[in-house]
C-alpha cells in the first residue's frame, strides 16, 4: 500500500491541524476508543462525513480524564459544538464481564490496555466539556447514548438511572447511526452563523436548532413543551418508574414499538431537571447514502501515533466488509437492531468490490476475506414485499415468532454478490465470519424460486465460505426459553446441523459447526442449563463460544431481569440474578471439565435428576 502522510488522517492535534492549514475547528470529537480511520469506526465515520461537507473536523482519542485535562482544552472551542461517543461498545460492557470482572482485553485500546477510557465515558467526557466550555453545545452519540436516552437499568449498579441527558448534561443527544441526524445538525447550525453574523454556535441555540432535527433529543424545561396527542407519546417519569417496575416494562414496549415503525411518534420523559425529548428517528437510509458513508475518503488504517501497537478490533476487522445494516431478527438480548434499526439498508454491489480493491491494496493482504456479512450474515437486499404493509407495522421481528408472509427473504442477490467477489483476481477466498440465521434458510415459503434459492445458499455457503467453522447461534435448547429469546426452536438447529455434516461429507470436508449459548438469561433455570449440557453432549460439542447473559441498557432481555416480568405479557419470569447462580448456570457449558464435575454432580443430586447423572457422566 501506498506510504501515506499523517494530513491522509483526520487531525488529532494542533500540530496535525495546522499541517492542513487550519487555525481554527468547527467540530472536535472525543472518541473513547483509539482512532482507527475506517469504516467500522463511528468517531471516523462522522468525521469523514462531516469533512466531506465542507466542515473542519478533529479527532481526539481516548483522553486522558484523570490529569490537567490538557487533552480536553488542546484543540480549543469549535465553531459548531463538540461531539462526543464512548466508543464502539458502551463503556461499562466494553469493560466488565457479566461477572463483573475486567475484560482481559479492551479490544479498541492500543494493545488492549484497559485504562484507555473511563467508566460511562460518555457522561464523563461530557461533563469535563461543561465544565470547561460551559457555552460551547456538547453534542453526544454513539451505541451509549444512544441506548441510555430514556430511564434505563444499569446492571454495573444495579438500579435505574436518569437519561444520559441529564446526567451528562450535554446539550443535544443523537441516537441510532449518525450519518442523517449528523449532517442535518450541522448544515442547520451554518445556517444559523450565516443568519446572525455569530462566530460560535451557543448551547442554547443548538438546543433550539434540535428541536427541528429528527433523530436527535434534547433536556427541555419543565412544562416548556406543547404536546400533540397525535404525533407525542408520553412515557411514564422517572420517579414513578422507580417504584414501579411495571411502568419501566411499559416504557420500554412504548420504545421499542416507536423504534420499529417507519412513522414513529415523538417520545418524552419527565425528570426532576426537567423533560426528556426524543424526536422520531429519520428514514431508513437509501443505499446511495450508505454507500456515501463508506466510499469516504478512509485510509482504513489506525493513526500512526499508534505505530508497533496492537488494536485487537482492527486486527479483526481489516480485511472484512460489511455490506448491508439493520437487523430484522429482533433478538431480545440484542441491541444491534435497537441502534441500527430493523429495517434493511444495503451497500451496492459497486461500492463493496470498490472496498474489496482498496483491500486488496492493504500489504498484509494475502488474499482471504475474513468477512462478507453484517449483523446478520444474510439480510442482504432482503424487505417486505409490500411496503405499505411495513409502514403499518412495529412488529419487533420481522422473522419471530414466524417469519411474516409480507417479508421477502430471496437469498439470490446475496449468492450473486458472492460470486462476483469470488470471481475478482485478487481474491482467493471469501470467508463469511458474521452469524448466519439458518431459520430463514429452513423456511419453506412455498415459492420454489426462492425455497430453491435458500437450498443453494445453504450449500455454497457451506462448500465455499467457511473458514473451517461456521458461527451459528442457536443460544439455548429449550424452546420455552429460546421464545423469551425471540429465537427459533432447538430443533431447527438439528435440522441445520444434519444438512451441515451431509455437505461436509459429500464434500470431503472436515470443518466444524459452532454454536453460541447464552446462560442465566431471563427464564433460563439450573434445570434447563443442565438440560442444554446434555443435549449438546449427545451433539458432541465441546462448547467454547458461550457467555452469561450480561444486561445491557435497553433490551428486552434488560427489562425482563430487573423487573422480573415478561414486558409483552405481564407474566413472572425467574431470573438468576446473584452471583452464585449465574455461576452454577454458566458452570453446565463446562460438564467435560474435571474440575467442574463434582461441583455439578452436586447440582443435579439437588435437582433429583439421575438421568442427566447419567448422561453427562459426571
Amino acid at each position: 500500500m501506498q506510504r501515506k502522510r499523517i494530513t491522509d488522517w483526520l487531525p488529532t492535534t494542533r500540530k496535525e491541524a495546522a499541517l492542513r492549514g487550519w487555525d481554527e475547528l468547527d467540530v472536535v470529537i472525543f472518541s473513547g476508543d483509539a482512532y482507527v480511520d475506517h469504516p467500522s469506526f463511528g468517531a471516523a465515520v462522522i468525521g469523514r462525513l462531516l469533512e466531506a461537507e465542507g466542515l473542519r473536523v478533529a479527532i481526539v482519542p481516548q483522553p486522558n480524564w484523570q490529569d490537567d485535562l490538557r487533552d480536553f482544552k488542546k484543540m480549543g472551542r469549535p465553531r459548531l459544538f463538540f461531539g462526543i461517543s464512548a466508543g464502539c461498545m458502551d463503556s461499562m460492557v466494553n469493560k466488565y464481564t457479566a461477572a463483573k470482572r475486567f475484560r482481559s482485553e479492551d479490544a479498541y485500546s492500543p494493545n488492549g490496555k484497559h485504562s484507555m477510557r473511563p467508566e460511562y465515558a460518555t457522561t464523563v467526557y461530557s461533563n469535563i466539556l461543561k465544565e470547561l466550555y460551559p457555552d460551547c453545545p456538547v453534542v453526544i452519540g454513539g451505541i451509549e447514548a444512544s441506548m441510555r436516552r430514556f430511564t434505563h437499568y444499569d446492571y454495573w449498579q444495579d438500579c435505574l438511572k436518569k437519561s444520559i441527558l441529564v446526567d451528562s448534561k450535554a446539550d443535544v443527544l443523537v441516537y441510532g447511526m449518525g450519518e442523517q441526524p449528523m449532517t442535518a445538525l450541522c448544515k442547520a447550525m451554518q445556517a444559523k452563523l450565516q443568519e446572525s453574523g455569530a462566530e460560535h454556535i451557543t448551547a442554547d441555540v443548538a438546543r433550539e436548532i434540535t428541536k427541528d432535527i429528527r433523530q436527535t433529543g434534547y433536556l427541555a424545561p419543565k412544562n416548556s413543551i406543547t404536546v400533540n396527542g397525535e404525533s407525542d407519546k408520553i412515557l411514564a417519569p422517572h420517579n414513578v418508574c422507580l417504584k414501579e417496575k411495571t411502568k419501566q416494562a411499559a416504557n420500554f414496549l412504548a420504545i421499542e414499538k416507536e423504534s420499529n415503525k417507519v412513522n414513529a411518534k415523538r417520545l418524552m420523559q419527565e425528570y426532576e431537571e426537567g423533560t426528556v425529548v426524543i424526536n422520531p428517528p429519520f428514514p431508513t437510509m437509501t443505499t446511495e447514502q450508505l454507500d456515501h458513508s463508506f466510499d469516504l475518503p478512509y485510509t482504513r488504517q489506525p493513526h500512526p501515533k499508534y505505530n508497533g501497537k496492537r488494536i485487537p478490533a482492527y486486527d479483526m476487522i481489516k480485511h472484512s466488509v460489511n455490506i448491508h445494516r439493520g437487523c430484522f431478527g429482533g433478538c431480545a438480548f440484542c441491541t444491534i437492531s435497537a441502534h441500527q434499526g430493523k429495517f434493511i439498508v444495503n451497500r451496492s454491489e459497486k461500492s463493496i468490490l470498490r472496498e474489496i480493491a482498496e483491500i486488496a491494496k492493504m500489504d498484509d493482504f494475502k488474499g482471504y476475506l475474513s468477512d462478507l456479512g453484517g449483523p446478520s450474515a444474510n439480510m442482504y437486499m432482503m424487505k417486505g414485499r409490500k411496503s405499505e404493509l411495513c409502514a403499518k407495522c412495529s412488529r419487533s421481528s420481522c422473522i419471530q415468532p414466524k417469519i411474516c408472509p409480507n417479508m421477502n427473504i430471496d437469498h439470490t442477490a446475496l449468492l450473486e454478490l458472492y460470486r462476483k467477489v469470488d470471481a475478482l483476481p485478487c481474491i482467493k477466498k471469501s470467508f463469511i465470519g458474521s452469524g448466519v440465521r439458518y431459520d430463514m434458510l429452513l423456511h419453506r415459503s412455498g415459492d420454489k424460486r426462492l425455497d430453491d434459492a435458500a437450498d443453494r445458499y445453504t450449500e455454497e455457503l457451506i462448500r465455499k465460505h467457511v473458514s473451517g467453522r461456521l458461527k451459528v447461534a442457536p443460544e439455548h435448547t429449550n424452546d420455552a426459553v429460546l421464545k423469551l429469546m425471540r429465537k427459533p426452536p432447538f430443533k431447527q438447529f438439528h435440522e441445520f446441523k444434519r444438512i451441515f455434516d451431509r455437505v461436509n461429507t459429500k464434500e470431503g470436508l472436515k470443518q466444524q459447526i459452532i454454536p453460541y449459548f447464552i446462560s442465566s438469561h431471563p427464564g433460563s433455570t439450573m434445570e434447563n442449563m443442565a438440560e442444554l449440557a446434555a443435549e449438546t453432549k449427545q451433539l458432541n460439542f465441546h462448547l467454547e463460544q458461550v457467555q452469561d447473559f450480561t444486561p445491557t441498557p435497553m433490551t428486552m432481555a434488560t427489562e425482563m431481569y430487573y423487573t422480573g416480568i415478561n414486558p409483552e405479557t405481564g407474566e413472572d419470569i425467574y431470573v438468576a440474578r446473584s452471583m452464585k447462580d449465574k455461576e452454577a448456570q454458566r458452570r453446565f457449558f463446562f460438564w467435560y471439565k474435571p474440575e467442574e464435575r463434582k461441583l455439578i454432580l452436586q447440582q443435579l443430586r439437588q435437582m433429583k435428576r439421575p438421568d442427566l447423572i447419567k448422561k453427562l457422566g459426571v
